[in-house]
Parts: structure tokens; sequence; C-alpha cells
């Protein structure tokens, strides 16, 4: 019979019909810019002498030994103390001394308290000898009205309270112990006298020629500061007296430091990724 038609690769290849190609636009290459490496001359008169710091070579660099200083027993027990009140749960009668003043009313109370300042020793024995030298003179010597000042000491203050004579309390935050002012808030609130919390029991000692003082009273003021006083007064109530019960509720502390919350963290991702599955 017949011989079957021998079919090749190349003739199969040729009947396949031709598929043209699409040609994009070629984009022409950024032109490149060579780099001239600016030569810094070098003067061979001047040899290199690299530092070696290791053990027994050259002098070390001056580094901050903050971390590594031994530092006085009272400055640890201060910073000790410090993030102990930030670990352990402070009650609110403690904690309610962490609440202080912002800084603008601070501002105005130091401003009007600073009018207020009681003399100085060396005032009051100026002002003794003077009256004495009148009355060996003969003279009358003319007492006039008590002036207004800023009273201070707290067994003094604790009963300008409980008369209610106080007008204002002005406390620190930082009183050291705390048990000589702890009761105060409560004082206050029970005799409806306002009361503030401010920063530095140096700063009111400043006011009334002390190193330290745990707090100061307003008894009064000149009729000229009657609107400044009581903005601050109707500022105070707001913040603490109006708020006592909220504050009294109020825990402190409670707060880790960063290794613990980054180990809290990645258990609780465990355990969510355990229940997950």
């Amino acid at each position: 019979g017949p011989e079957p038609p021998s079919c090749s690769f190349s003739s199969s290849v040729a009947a396949m019909p031709k598929v043209r190609k699409v040609k994009g636009k070629k984009v022409a290459p950024a032109p490149f810019k060579a780099q001239q490496r600016v030569k810094k001359s070098v003067n061979p008169l001047i040899e290199k002498r690299p530092k070696n710091f290791s053990i027994g070579g050259d002098v070390q660099p001056k580094r901050d030994l903050a971390r590594f200083v031994k530092w006085p027993k009272y400055i640890r027990m201060q910073r000790q103390k410090k993030t102990l009140l930030q670990r352990l749960k402070v009650p609110p009668a403690v904690n309610q001394f962490t609440n202080t003043v912002d800084r603008n009313l601070a501002k105005q109370i130091f401003k009007l308290a600073h009018k207020y300042r009681p003399e100085t020793s060396l005032q009051k024995k100026v002002r003794l000898r003077e009256e004495a030298q009148k009355k060996a003179d003969g003279q009358e010597s003319s007492a006039g009205k008590k002036p207004v000042v800023l009273k201070y000491g707290i067994n003094h203050i604790t009963t300008l309270i409980e008369q209610k004579r106080a007008q204002l309390v002005v406390i620190a935050h930082d009183v050291d112990p705390i048990e000589i002012v702890v009761w105060l808030p409560a004082l206050c609130r029970k005799m409806g006298v306002p009361y503030c919390i401010i920063k530095g029991k140096a700063r009111l000692g400043q006011l009334v020629h002390k190193k330290t003082a745990t707090a100061v009273v307003f008894t009064g003021v000149k009729s000229e500061d009657r609107s400044a006083f009581t903005n601050i007064v109707e500022a105070s109530k707001t913040n603490y007296l109006d708020r006592f019960d909220d504050i009294r509720k109020h825990w402190g502390g409670g707060v880790m430091g960063a290794k613990t919350v980054a180990a809290m963290a990645k258990i609780e991702k465990a355990k969510r990724k355990n229940m997950a599955q």
C-alpha cells in the first residue's frame, strides 16, 4: 500500500499561525553620572597612630559612669522609696497627696501668699525695741490693728481650722513622715474649710522664713486682693472639697517596671495563643 506522509517537526512549526508581538516603548535609562572621588591630600610628614583601647593599651575615653557609682545611703534610700511607692498599692489617704494643684494655680497662690509673709525675727526685734524705747520716753505705743499674715505650725493650724477661722489651708505634698498631715484634709472637709495640696514643703517654708513648712493658712486678705483670693478658694473647692468622696476611693501604686510589664505581656500573649488553638 501507499506509505504515510512523513511529518517533520520543522514543517509543523512552520504550519502554526504567527503571533504578532506587541512591543512597548523602551524607557531610556538615566544617564549615569560618574562620581568623582575627591582625593584627600595626606601630609606625608604626619604619621597615622590609631588608638588601641584593649587591656594595657591607651587610656580609655571619658564615659558617663553614673550607673556604676555607689551613691550615698540617703540617695539610695530615697530612690528605693520612690520605686516602692510606685510598685506597692498605696491607700487613698496617702495617695491623695499625689494629686497636687496645677502650675497656674500654684503660681497664683504663691504670688498672693508672698504679700502676706510674716515678719522675720530681725524685724520683730527692731519693732519691739522701738516700742520699748517709746514706752521708756513716756510716749503711748500705738498698737494699731493686728497685721494680716500667713499662719503656720501644725498645732496652730489645727486650732484655726477647728475654730473655723481658717479661710484656705495650703498643704505640702512631700511631708515626711506623712502622718503629720495625713488627717488634715479629712479635718478640713469636716469643718467645711477649703484646702489644696501644693508641691514643695521647702517652697512653703520660704514664705514663713523657715527651711520647710508642712502647711500654711490664710485667715484673711486685704480688700484689694479679695477677688484673686476668691478665685483661688473656688478652684480649691472644685478640685478638692467637692471631690472628697471620689478622692477617698482612689488607690495608688501598682505600677510595675518595664521588664515585669514585658514579661506579663508575653505570658498573656501565650495564653491567648493556647486558647485560640
